[in-house]
């Protein structure tokens, strides 16, 4: 969840900016967990998911409200990982009641401003450092047998993607049987590689978009998803974002200074810093991959055409590393054939 749009403001009938029954609905009930009088109520932001948001003012105090339809959403898993992170020290938004049968949860506010809407060339190395220390944070407090593992069969559905969505349904190729084995080799390799590494908790999509401005900790959002997992992932996540690209030598200041930080904190990092980075680079393909993936999908199955104008920084950030690595080049060929010359 982000918040991108504007505040609700106050009127009359505080359900006049409400789109559908299902959202008064949501509000009817969220204005009933005693927290105040409704006073307004307005569409807060929505993501890739089914999952949509609204601020709404109580006694003049703004909360979150999700909906998330429980046939298409399961919040279980929000509401578990939300406790997990406040246990741990972070900035997450605290559930003040939930119904999980209807999927209305009410939640405290963290603000309006993303990282990825304040931070620019000047205070980007601040906001990374208060990204870090979030990150370290969780991944401090992992203990085995909590969360479910990032295992080798949810890694290859996700790198399985690619293929199926971004280059046959958007792009229109269809790749012959030399091609294709040598793409499940890469997706084979890309999985083995992430299983190697050392198993953390594992928030999936963080990155400046899924952090909020507002205190001088980082807060925390859309982390229903996590994982034990491989403990490069959240660190490129971060750093090569969806949304926004950074200078290559920022990159590698930074992925150094989580490594030195990581092992000061005992995270079960690579001792050689050169490990470190290489595993951040295999680890950045398989999600890079995923994500042209399912950006394809938002697109065409969804209607949310908006992801694709991002698409082109991932397939730059594969041609980044692929080359770079003997194992690899196979899927930077397959790019050079079928892709370079679409962009």
């Amino acid at each position: 969840m982000t918040a991108d749009t504007p505040e609700a403001s106050v009127s009359d009938d505080p359900f006049a900016q409400l789109p559908d029954a299902r959202s008064v609905a949501a509000v009817r009930w969220a204005a009933a967990q005693g927290r105040g009088v409704l006073e307004a109520a307005a569409p807060a932001s929505a993501d890739a998911s089914f999952r949509r948001y609204f601020r709404i003012y109580l006694d003049g105090c703004s909360y979150i409200l999700m909906d998330a339809p429980p046939e298409q959403e399961d919040s279980r898993p929000f509401v578990k990982v939300a406790l997990l992170m406040r246990e741990a020290g972070l900035r997450v938004p605290e559930v003040h009641a939930a119904d999980l049968g209807q999927g209305f949860l009410l939640l405290s506010d963290l603000g309006t401003r993303t990282y990825l809407e304040v931070m620019d060339a000047d205070n980007a190395v601040a906001y990374f450092g208060r990204a870090r220390t979030a990150l370290l944070r969780w991944q401090a407090a992992t203990r085995p047998g909590v969360l479910p593992d990032y295992s080798e069969v949810l890694l290859l559905r996700e790198t399985g993607l690619f293929a199926e969505w971004y280059l046959g349904r958007h792009l229109g190729v269809t790749l012959d049987a030399d091609e294709a084995a040598a793409l499940a080799e890469v997706e084979r390799r890309l999985a083995a590689r992430a299983l190697a590494q050392p198993q953390v908790f594992v928030h999936r999509d963080y990155m400046p978009r899924n952090l909020m401005d507002g205190d001088e900790q980082a807060g925390v959002l859309d982390f229903q998803d996590a994982v034990l997992g491989p403990v490069s992932y959240d660190v490129i996540s971060l750093y090569r974002d969806a949304f926004a690209s950074w200078p290559a030598d920022l990159v590698r200041e930074e992925l150094e200074r989580y490594h030195d930080a990581a092992r000061a904190a005992g995270i079960p990092v690579p001792e050689q810093r050169e490990d470190f980075l290489s595993d951040c680079d295999w680890m950045g393909l398989q999600r890079h991959l995923k994500v042209l993936g399912i950006f394809a999908r938002l697109s065409l199955r969804d209607g949310k055409s908006k992801y694709l104008a991002d698409t082109q920084r991932f397939v730059d950030y594969v041609m980044q590393v692929a080359p770079h690595y003997p194992e690899l080049q196979p899927l930077a060929a397959l790019l050079e054939r079928h892709v370079l010359p679409r962009a």
